[in-house]
């Protein structure tokens, strides 16, 4: 199914992210968490991509495709074009096709230090577009609550949603974040612009002390004093951490629900405990 048409269907939507194991042994951990997680009910599962070479891409879409004809849920697929060419894109869109992918999460990409990025995609809108131009493929697009990490302002938002709109893109995934106003304030940016397209929200638990350090300078996301007080207290108990951590960002996930969000995203870095936590708590 078309990711488009299940926010036809219903609100909210419930899916969560996982991403190919760099070890050929840790596919078949992941496939075992996913067959845990399917029970759940996700309405979709996406599948990140890397900036490497083609084995990189044919495991996002081997999993992908295990998804969607083993365990029958659609699978969002994503696909960067910073390093991508028009000819590789297009012959990479025709593969995903022939497999039975239709929705697409459509990405710049990381620019990749000594690598020079292609010319033909430098901008998300750019890839967008692209694949708009064949109707087979539902497409997503990422926004940014707090602004993306290249933009000093956040005043840009605005004008990304309605040009990644305007090109094709049929829904929106937040990056993460742990001020749930920071969201509101994107979805007020979104109607002002006249983009009217349904919105997930991102979540992440904060687990440890090292992911607070990657998730700001990777992704700009600010931290509320409730979640830095629980950093403090528990930084010598790994264990409490992560309970307080999953326990935040389901109290998040609540408020965000009692305010009519189109869909809740989990980022659940390949393990099952944030999910299974999550739906067990919301998804009743």
């Amino acid at each position: 199914m078309k990711i488009s048409e299940l926010y036809q269907e219903k609100r909210p939507v419930f899916s969560f992210e996982i991403f190919p194991p760099k070890k050929e042994q840790g596919i078949g951990v992941l496939y075992q968490t996913l067959d845990e997680l399917r029970h759940y009910a996700p309405d979709f599962i996406s599948v990140t991509y890397g900036a490497g070479g083609a084995g990189v891409h044919s495991k996002t879409r081997e999993i992908a495709e295990k998804i969607q004809n083993d365990f029958h849920v659609p699978a969002l697929h994503h696909l960067t074009g910073i390093n991508s060419t028009k000819a590789e894109m297009t012959e990479r869109l025709a593969v995903l096709k022939a497999a039975g992918i239709e929705n697409i999460l459509a990405l710049r990409g990381d620019r990749v230090p000594g690598m020079a990025p292609s010319q033909d995609f430098l901008h998300a809108t750019e890839l967008i577009a692209a694949i708009h131009q064949d109707p087979a493929f539902s497409i997503g697009a990422a926004c940014y609550p707090e602004g993306h990490i290249e933009e000093l302002a956040t005043c840009e938002n605005g004008r990304h949603l309605k040009a990644k709109a305007d090109a094709g893109a049929d829904f929106f995934i937040s990056q993460l974040f742990f001020q749930n106003d920071s969201f509101y304030r994107l979805q007020e940016v979104a109607e002002q612009a006249q983009v009217a397209r349904p919105i997930s929200a991102g979540i992440m638990p904060l687990t440890n002390k090292d992911q607070l350090q990657r998730m700001i300078f990777m992704c700009g996301a600010s931290l509320p004093a409730e979640l830095i007080k629980l950093i403090y207290r528990y930084e010598d108990d790994p264990a409490s951490l992560k309970a307080a951590g999953i326990e935040y960002a389901i109290k998040q996930i609540e408020d965000l629900l009692k305010h009519g969000v189109d869909g809740i995203h989990l980022y659940a870095m390949n393990q099952s405990e944030f999910v299974k936590a999550v739906f067990e708590a919301v998804k009743k």
